[in-house]
């Protein structure tokens, strides 16, 4: 087959665009968050990101320490995913893609309505952007959310969160 190259830049651009949903769809089915420890069932709970922005969610629009002007932020309230997997313990440990970890005591879901974003700025977050999720507290709330504390238990690349 010998194609000249406006036709098969044609060729593959509609293949690409035919195959390009499949990708996406594909994406929402993959595992990208399990939660386990003192959760109700004892067994860990694995989450799509279709699962996960099903159970709801709030928008936080905030500056940050890690981005340029205000970024708006899309995703489940971290309070309604641990009434969701009946979470019983008083701590969160997040880790990372990357194995960063961090401990987040649960009082601050409810206390600070943090959420587990899976956008930003209207798009689902790639892992070369921070994605699939980050933890994301509303800094310019409040002054005091503008420490070190909070930004080191803001995780992104989030994959596992154990509760104790």
């Amino acid at each position: 087959m010998n194609l000249k190259p406006k036709k098969l830049f044609v060729v593959l651009t509609t293949m690409f665009l035919a195959f390009a949903p499949l990708s996406s769809i594909a994406n929402e089915e993959k595992v990208i968050l399990t939660i386990d420890g003192e959760i109700a069932g004892s067994e860990p709970r694995y989450f799509t990101l279709k699962q996960l922005e099903a159970l709801g969610m709030d928008t936080i629009v905030t500056t940050t320490p890690w981005h340029d002007g205000k970024q708006t932020f899309e995703g489940v309230p971290l309070v309604d995913l641990m009434e969701h997997v009946g979470a019983s313990g008083d701590s969160a440990y997040v880790v990372a893609l990357n194995n960063y970890s961090t401990e987040i005591p649960i009082e601050d879901f409810s206390k600070h309505g943090v959420i587990l974003a899976s956008r930003k700025n209207g798009q689902a977050m790639p892992v070369s952007n921070k994605g699939p999720l980050f933890v994301i507290y509303p800094y310019d709330s409040d002054k005091f959310l503008k420490t070190e504390l909070y930004y080191t238990r803001s995780a992104w690349q989030v994959r596992t969160i154990t509760i104790e």
